[in-house]
This record gives C-alpha cells, structure tokens and sequence, in this order.
C-alpha cells in the first residue's frame, strides 16, 4: 500500500487512536504525545500490516501496546478515562455518580486488564478482541469474567 492509502485509512479510524490515547491519558499533554507516538508506530509498522485483519484491528493493537507501554514509563502520571459503550466521550464532572463508580473501579485494573475491558465496552466480538490482544477467544471470555467478578469486588468493597 501506498503513503496516501495509510494517510487515508489513518483519517477514517483515527477515532480509535483517539479512543486509546482517552482510555490512557488524563492531561491534554499526554493525550496529544500519545496520539503522536501511535501514528508514529502505525507508520512504522504500515509496511508489516499484510491485511489479514482489518486495519482497524490492526491499528486497535498497535495504538493498545503503544499505550501500554508509554503506561508502565509514566505511571504515576496517566489516569484513566473510559469509553463508554455508548462510544462517546465525556468529560468526567458530566457523568452521572453510576458511570464515575464504574470509571473509578476500572482505574484500579492493570493496563491489561483496562485494555480488555475498553474493547469490551467498545462491544467489539470475543473474536476481535482475541485478534487485537493477541490471545485465544477462550482466553478473552476467562479474562473478561475474572475482570467483571474483580470490578463487582472493588465496587462493593471499595470507598472513594
């Protein structure tokens, strides 16, 4: 494919670059470095994307392991800000007190776990989320009941 074929399928998804950079960035500096570090990556690695999967697929994974790796070298300042299966974006003071339960809850899970439940959220198929993951559907339908059962632990037992 061509440059002007990755600049076009970049525009059309970049919806989910900029879904990825809301889930792991809290500062609008963060966001803004994040979503420049994920285009850099896609581009770097447009030329490995054989279209097996679809390109949103592809460019979900490469955006998640960019995050999740800019998350572990910058921990203590990235704070989660959901998706919403609604699909759209919020500022925190205009969710209701149920959804800013739901989003402290989920700030407690560890990156993996976030990921999982972002794409969960996003109600894409156990089959999407095992391709962007990298690991079986079996696998995603485990991870996601044990993400639920300790989201359920943490909201009863948890105090914000």
């Amino acid at each position: 494919m061509s440059e002007i074929e990755f600049l076009q399928l970049l525009t059309s998804n970049q919806g989910i670059i900029g879904k990825v950079c809301s889930i792991y960035c809290n500062q609008r500096e963060d966001y803004e470095d994040l979503f420049q570090e994920i285009t850099y990556q896609a581009w770097k690695g447009f030329t490995s994307f054989r279209g097996d999967a679809k390109f949103s697929t592809w460019l979900y994974r490469i955006a998640l392991n960019t995050a999740i790796s800019s998350f572990r070298k910058r921990k203590p300042t990235i704070e989660f800000v959901a998706v919403l299966p609604d699909n759209n974006f919020h500022h925190p003071n205009e969710k209701n007190e149920q959804q800013q339960q739901l989003l402290w809850g989920i700030k407690q899970l560890n990156e993996g776990e976030r990921a999982i439940i972002a794409l969960y959220l996003e109600e894409m198929s156990y089959q999407e989320i095992a391709e962007i993951i990298g690991i079986s559907e079996n696998n995603v339908g485990v991870k996601i009941n044990r993400i639920k059962n300790k989201l359920h632990q943490i909201l009863s037992h948890g105090n914000r």
